[in-house]
């Protein structure tokens, strides 16, 4: 099925979301979809898909107009979309998602979950899934969750399928498979857009590339393009796709951490026995395959975790038993892997997200009323220094592209007198310029003699970063190396090699 989209406009009172975009997509085709967060990509998406009426311009599928009232006049018309925030319920197993607005019965008005179940598997078999129809989705892993979003989408017949920032919350292996996938399906004639902001990803699987910008089209690109030309597409400027710093001045031991487990519900040891030292003015990364220890670690570091043996003493005071907000009146900073459910609040402004850990006193709040004036006049500065693009500091939080959601939490993290900074994935799904501006904000932490801990599963951002690399695996730390250690050493570490071993093998 052929997608043309002719000069589609949308507008959010004075703000111009699309301005007059136009785009083909054919059958068997991917046709990225490349820009910066807020950039208008996912508002143009939601209009294919029904959610938001054009104000202008029209959407053609082989040449015929179509008018979809709603989200099930696109999927009957044959478009699919796999959300980067999933539409999934937790409690419901794979098949009764599947099933979920074209429930089909039988008998007596019962619902045949029968054949729900055999269109599961008979997908999952076509694709090389794997997935059991009769698993509850939350207890599957991010990456099987999106399959079953995929398996929803074609389970309707779906000719154009829409991937929205599918990447945002995958690892890396999760991310080479779900490439995988997108090739199957544009080899069986699916047209599909890719909407992202990851350069390795485009060059990977696009056949065609169109970069917008503040709503415009401003240009298409090839594929062969290199990295710094699509970013400055993206962007309009050069961006430094490298991390420049200075060699680290480390300035004696402010975080020690000494035979630290955090047990969980089972009686489980997921992190075993952990020991190491961050000294002010040096950045020690955190790598490893995601789910080995890393987000128990960070939690435990943050009183976050209610079974923790061991210690954790910052400038000689002991952490561990104390509750999260004497963690924070000492002086540690968090920038949380979850930025949505752990960072902020979507339904409270912009302002009000901005003083969340200091809602307690002085200077926002007296008394029990907070002091508008002066939060208001903080807010309005951070949107400016840390380059937040919102209507407004009154702009509910939830509304923002998600590189301006993580600018608010730095914003708000940066904004206090830190003794530890502890950022977890802290450029998961932002965009080039969003990264470069994080990066760069991280090393002048570091600059500052702030002891920081950066924890990623992207090793590009992990050697960008780290004076020193402490590698997790299963629990435990399997070695700390230097931070221009090889990325083909780091790799097999990751896997459970010991520093020297991995040395030798690589």
């Amino acid at each position: 099925m052929r997608l043309e989209l002719r000069g589609i406009t949308k507008r959010f009172g004075s703000l111009t979301a699309n301005d007059h975009i136009s785009l083909t997509v054919e059958p068997g085709e991917i046709h990225c979809l490349l820009g910066e967060n807020g950039a208008g990509k996912s508002t143009l998406m939601n209009v294919l898909y029904g959610l938001y009426q054009a104000d202008e311009g029209e959407i053609l599928l082989d040449g015929e107009a179509q008018h979809f009232a709603g989200p099930g006049d696109a999927m009957r018309a044959g478009i699919g979309m796999v959300h980067q925030h999933f539409m999934l319920i937790p409690v419901f197993t794979v098949a009764e998602n599947v099933m979920l607005g074209h429930e089909q019965t039988r008998g007596l008005g019962r619902l045949d979950l029968a054949a729900a179940r055999a269109k599961v598997r008979e997908i999952s078999a076509r694709f090389g899934f794997d997935v059991d129809p009769d698993a509850v989705v939350e207890h599957l892993p991010v990456g099987v969750q999106q399959r079953v979003e995929i398996i929803k989408a074609l389970s309707r017949d779906a000719k154009v399928l829409v991937f929205d920032e599918p990447t945002a919350a995958l690892t890396p292996q999760e991310t080479d498979e779900l490439m995988a996938i997108m090739k199957q399906l544009k080899e069986q004639g699916t047209a599909i857009v890719f909407i992202t902001h990851k350069l390795r990803e485009v060059r990977e699987v696009a056949d065609r590339i169109t970069v917008i910008r503040l709503g415009k089209v401003v240009g298409q690109a090839e594929p062969t393009a290199s990295n710094a030309e699509l970013a400055s597409l993206m962007v309009g400027r050069s961006v430094e796709l490298t991390v420049h710093k200075e060699p680290a001045r480390p300035r004696g031991d402010a975080l020690v951490v000494d035979r630290l487990s955090v047990i969980d519900e089972f009686g489980q040891k997921v992190v075993n026995d952990v020991g190491f030292t961050v000294q002010a003015g040096e950045i020690l990364a955190v790598a490893g395959v995601q789910g080995n220890g890393q987000t128990e670690l960070t939690e435990a570091l943050l009183g976050l975790q209610p079974r923790v043996e061991g210690s954790i003493r910052l400038d000689g005071r002991e952490l561990v038993g104390r509750t999260v907000r004497e963690v924070l009146d000492a002086g540690v900073g968090f920038v949380p892997e979850d930025r949505n459910e752990d960072g902020l609040v979507g339904a409270f402004s912009v302002a009000e997200n901005l003083m969340l850990d200091r809602s307690s006193g002085a200077p926002f709040v007296k008394g029990a009323n907070v002091q508008s004036k002066a939060l208001n006049a903080f807010a309005q500065q951070k949107l400016e220094e840390f380059d937040v693009r919102a209507p407004s500091i009154h702009t509910p939080v939830g509304r923002l592209s998600g590189g301006n959601q993580q600018k608010v939490v730095l914003a708000r993290e940066l904004s206090r007198e830190l003794r530890l900074l502890v950022a977890a994935q802290p450029t998961r799904g932002l965009d080039v310029g969003s990264i470069e501006f994080v990066h760069k904000r991280i090393v002048a932490a570091r600059d500052e003699g702030i002891p920081v801990i950066v924890v990623s599963t992207e090793l590009d951002e992990v050697v960008a970063l780290a004076d020193r690399i402490a590698v997790m695996y299963r629990g435990g730390i399997v070695g700390i190396v230097p931070g221009d250690t090889p990325r083909d050493v780091l790799g097999l570490m990751m896997a459970g090699e010991a520093p020297e071993t991995a040395g030798e093998a690589a």
